[in-house]
């Protein structure tokens, strides 16, 4: 499959991370199917992409008709089979194994035997992933998107050990027509950006644990000292305390070394739920915080 084939991307995953890439998508101009079992996520991934697109006209980036057209190359699906005329797929899952090697699996089943099989995993093996599809592994790579979507320009391209140069030049050129940078990185746990950010985040909550600083001033010294655009636990909530947790166990699983296991203060907000942005509460509360 090269890039001029592909007009129509299923994502698989209607939450932040799949729903902005359905978005990016569709304002590129391509057909973006969006893929939950969850109603109620996929009312709320719709939600999410009308109000968007109304910003972009109140803010005259598109005109009217240009939303209008973008909204309607968005399609909602509640299962791979009712999308299975799609060109290229991208899973978007939780930060699971097992629940992505499943979802890749019935990919693999739902979709042409050309179709490329994506995922944006922010710090699982493609090599692992690919295993679940047998003859298809060089069809599977890593498209590490980053949040929010939209807005940032990076996308890591990751190899497993099986996939074909085909497979990269298409994904590398689709992330382009997207209007992003594709940067290679190679197959190991975390890529690049995780294996780097995360262990600073987990220490951001060590020396707020350890009473070193507050967690405003922890993240103000950080942004004013070190020109970061937000500071670390800011960020941790912007990501997803669980999210940042599941990355950073996954790191220390697969490389061994206790600095990637999540701080002691960081799990204990995940276990209370307060997991950042999207619950309203995580190291800041949002209720009263900005």
């Amino acid at each position: 499959m090269t890039e001029e084939k592909i007009h129509t991307i299923a994502v698989v995953g209607a939450g932040t991370m799949g729903s902005g890439i359905a978005l990016t998508a569709a304002l590129s101009g391509l057909r973006a199917w969006q893929i939950d079992i969850s109603p109620s996520q996929l009312e709320q991934a719709r939600a999410y992409h009308t109000k968007t697109i109304a910003r972009h006209v109140d803010k005259q980036r598109l005109t009217p008709q240009q939303a209008d057209e973008a909204l309607a190359r968005i399609g909602y699906h509640s299962s791979l089979e009712s999308a299975s005329g799609a060109d290229f797929a991208i899973e978007a899952a939780t930060e699971n194994l097992d629940v992505k090697r499943a979802i890749f699996q019935q990919m693999n089943a739902a979709f042409a035997d050309h179709v490329i099989l994506a995922s944006n995993t922010s710090s699982i093996s493609i090599t692992d992933l690919a295993t679940s599809v047998g003859e298809a592994a060089p069809r599977v790579i890593g498209m590490h998107f980053f949040n929010p979507v939209p807005v940032m320009k990076l996308v890591e391209i990751i190899n497993g050990l099986e996939t074909s140069q085909d497979t990269t030049a298409a994904t590398i050129a689709l992330a382009e027509r997207m209007g992003k940078v594709a940067i290679p990185a190679n197959d190991r746990a975390g890529f690049v950006s995780n294996r780097v950010l995360m262990p600073m985040i987990n220490e951001a909550f060590y020396a707020w644990m350890e009473g070193v600083a507050e967690p405003k001033h922890i993240d103000e010294i950080m942004k004013l000292g070190m020109a970061h655009p937000m500071g670390p636990l800011r960020l941790a909530d912007l990501i997803g305390l669980d999210v940042c947790h599941d990355i950073m166990m996954v790191l220390y699983n697969e490389l061994g070394h206790d600095k990637y296991f999540p701080c002691p203060k960081l799990r204990q907000l995940v276990k209370a739920g307060r997991l950042g942005n999207k619950t309203g509460r995580g190291v800041y509360d949002y209720g009263t915080q900005p």
